[in-house]
């Protein structure tokens, strides 16, 4: 009886030194993992903002499918231009004089493809709608638009994943409490976020750090 009662103690010392040392370590474990995937996330939605911005400025709006983006890194041309102040006179029949107009020279300089000015021996881009976690098959939602901005039609777009997706293999416990938090230093809401469907942004929900560590 007393061997039994022993072998039961180690058996219930060994549960509790467990759990003890996992509700230390488990939090340690979710937030480097937490991080690491994170850091890969918004590396890849950099890649993807980068063609954005290209797309925008050579067509004056946002791509609003990966399809149409990736064709366009591989298929679009920047046209690279120089300006320059200029002036001349011009007979003026109200005073009847020449006056001087200044006006603003635009030089076509020549034409540069967007793949080798973006990723020039880099097909990262191929991958822009794929979220960067092994195990997971998943895609960013993106969306585009032209919306009213004080009166202006302005192009916007949005890119976003859930951290669910991010964070499927965690632990839902942790997994929630990431999802509710808010901090200064960390990714607020439940999604990784990158632009905006209501306001003129480009920037990310994320804080600076991840930014430090762009490659």
């Amino acid at each position: 009886m007393k061997v039994a009662i022993q072998a039961v103690l180690w058996v219930v010392c060994a549960i509790l030194s467990y759990q003890i040392y996992d509700s230390i370590n488990g939090p340690i474990s979710f937030n480097k993992t937490k991080n690491e995937r994170y850091a890969e996330v918004i590396n890849r939605l950099k890649v993807i903002r980068k063609a954005q911005i290209a797309h925008k400025d050579v067509k004056g709006f946002y791509a609003d499918n990966f399809d149409s983006l990736v064709s366009f890194v591989e298929t679009g041309i920047f046209t690279l231009i120089e300006k320059r102040d200029s002036s001349y006179l011009e007979y003026d029949r109200t005073y009847r004089i020449d006056m001087l107009r200044e006006v603003v020279v635009v030089d076509t300089l020549g034409f540069v493809p967007v793949l080798d000015s973006l990723f020039k021996n880099d097909d990262t881009y191929k991958m822009m709608s794929q979220v960067p976690v092994e195990g997971v098959d998943s895609k960013f939602a993106l969306k585009a638009d032209i919306i009213n901005k004080n009166g202006y039609r302005v192009p916007v777009f949005e890119v976003k994943v859930s951290k669910d997706v991010i964070l499927h293999d965690q632990n839902q416990d942790l997994l929630k409490q990431e999802n509710e938090t808010i901090s200064v230093d960390g990714v607020n809401g439940a999604e990784i976020v990158l632009g905006s469907m209501t306001e003129v942004s480009t920037n990310g929900n994320w804080p600076t750090i991840f930014d430090t560590k762009q490659p």
